[in-house]
């Protein structure tokens, strides 16, 4: 299916952005506005897990005002990860054809969105990329950047994938895309989920596309970046890239 975009793609059909939350009261109703004015043909769901400043509470009220905003409440806090999975069966099981990833705290630009769905009619996947020509980032720490370049980095290298922000999470899949990625067998969490999709993709052979975004810090709440995050990063990477040399080596199919 790698055929550089020169397959004949079939209709985009009715897009879902979802956006998981957790303790992000101040800011998803401001981020639900921006995509209603940005797309207003998309639908919305939020997948909360159970925050406890009233997110979903919040969630409950933008249902009540408008038809396209949807939400799904969750037990507890599973990762990022677990709610995206969560988020990805209900949008397929409900026959949308697109499926977008999407941060709550503004770091991910709605009006950026249409770019993104335009690039999707001649791709399988779309990455928003903070680090391919005309991509930048806002307010950011030189750590934080330097964590994210390395990271992305990192993962290109060890796992043999060509794309530049590995790590990124503003994504539009085409349904289809996300049902041959195997989501049963992804069992990882925050920015290890996002290389996870990004390789079973390339290695499905799927065309992905990487368009510039603007990357803004956010200014309400806490960032959820902890330690854990990165450390589970880490050595699922190595695991994977290791263990697909140690199958070349082996004449075997990398796992």
């Amino acid at each position: 299916m790698n055929d550089g975009g020169q397959r004949r793609y079939g209709p985009l059909g009715r897009a879902l952005v979802i956006i998981p939350t957790y303790n992000e009261v101040e800011n998803i109703k401001p981020i639900v506005s921006r995509v209603r004015t940005a797309v207003p043909e998309a639908d919305i769901l939020i997948a909360d897990d159970n925050s406890p400043d009233g997110t979903g509470k919040v969630a409950d009220e933008l249902v009540a005002q408008d038809d396209k905003v949807h939400v799904l409440h969750r037990k507890g806090k599973e990762g990022l990860g677990a709610a995206y999975l969560a988020g990805f069966a209900w949008g397929i099981e409900h026959g949308f054809g697109v499926l977008v990833e999407m941060d709550a705290d503004g770091s991910h630009q709605p009006e950026e969105l249409p770019r993104l769905l335009t690039a999707l009619k001649g791709a399988d996947l779309v990455l928003g990329s903070r680090w391919v020509p005309g991509g930048r980032v806002v307010n950011w720490p030189r750590h934080r950047q330097f964590l994210s370049r390395g990271g992305s980095t990192y993962s290109r290298l060890l796992l043999g994938i060509p794309i530049r922000d590995v790590t990124g999470g503003f994504r539009a899949f085409r349904a289809e895309t996300l049902q041959g990625l195997g989501l049963t067998e992804v069992a990882s969490q925050g920015y290890c989920f996002q290389v996870d999709l990004a390789r079973r993709a390339v290695a499905a052979g799927y065309h992905v596309v990487e368009v510039p975004i603007t990357f803004v810090e956010r200014e309400l709440g806490d960032s959820k970046m902890s330690r854990d995050i990165v450390v589970e990063a880490l050595w699922r990477v190595t695991a994977w890239g290791v263990g697909d040399r140690a199958n070349r080596l082996l004449g075997r199919k990398p796992s």
